[in-house]
């Protein structure tokens, strides 16, 4: 019982914390141990953030998340930019980054501890024109070749759970359409926004109905920072309940991306 009540009163302090911007030094100590918060950033999936071509400004809904948590924590916000998601998960070690917004898989929770989730979306396949598949569940047979880009985070579950279709794995979302626009690959795989804007280079081609996923994205930090990950789990599900998230996405105008409630 004592220790049941410790834990809650920790986690009503953690949440108090969170909501009032009183930050625990050792939480602040490993969520911006250079004295920013350094946030691991992708180029990739632009459901989240976006480059302005002429300004250079980076912005987006994981842009606001950074700039939130860094004011909470009384600190200036540096923008570490990655050009993929895999590249940012891959320096999880290397003290490049604090905190990333990534998509959630067990493979990356060797070294990334991850919040509950923040967002949704789902993964979805496109075939050819004539191809004879006709459902997401005719997709994992022998002889069919899909293509998805390497360590994103949808690409991270069909290794996981793929049993006779064959992974094609490319650099990035566009060379994962070259591959099947060049007959390469019978399947495209990809979060469903990202597909549909794509849909105009490929005429003839068909979204399969349904999904094969739901893509949760969630806050990371470095697994060692045991602080740093309790105190995002209480900053996520502050962010969640008080519509922070619905209302990034809805100010971006971001089709396709849903807060998770």
């Amino acid at each position: 019982m004592l220790k049941f009540l410790a834990a809650a009163l920790a986690l009503s302090t953690m949440t108090a914390c969170t909501t009032s911007q009183t930050v625990p030094d050792a939480v602040r100590a490993q969520l911006a141990p250079t004295g920013k918060l350094r946030g691991g950033m992708n180029l990739s999936n632009t459901l989240f953030m976006v480059k302005d071509p002429a300004s250079g400004e980076l912005r987006g809904v994981s842009v606001d998340l950074m700039r939130e948590l860094g004011s909470r924590l009384g600190v200036p916000v540096e923008l570490v930019v990655f050009p993929r998601p895999g590249d940012v998960a891959d320096a999880s070690g290397a003290n490049t980054w604090d905190v990333a917004v990534l998509a959630i898989e067990p493979a990356r929770a060797k070294t990334i501890a991850f919040s509950p989730p923040i967002t949704e979306i789902d993964g979805a396949y496109v075939v050819h024109a004539n191809s004879p598949l006709q459902s997401i569940g005719q997709v994992d047979a022998s002889g069919v070749r899909i293509s998805a880009p390497d360590k994103a985070g949808y690409e991270l579950y069909l290794t996981r759970t793929l049993k006779s279709a064959t992974l094609v794995r490319t650099k990035d979302n566009q060379s994962s359409i070259d591959v099947f626009k060049q007959g390469g690959a019978q399947v495209l795989a990809g979060l469903k926004p990202a597909l549909l804007d794509a849909m105009p280079e490929l005429p003839g081609a068909r979204m399969l109905e349904g999904k094969f996923m739901t893509v949760n994205h969630g806050l990371g930090t470095p697994r060692d920072r045991t602080a740093a990950a309790e105190y995002l789990k209480a900053f996520v599900a502050d962010v969640n309940a008080s519509g922070f998230v619905a209302r990034s996405i809805e100010r971006h105008k971001v089709a396709g991306l849903s807060a998770v409630k």
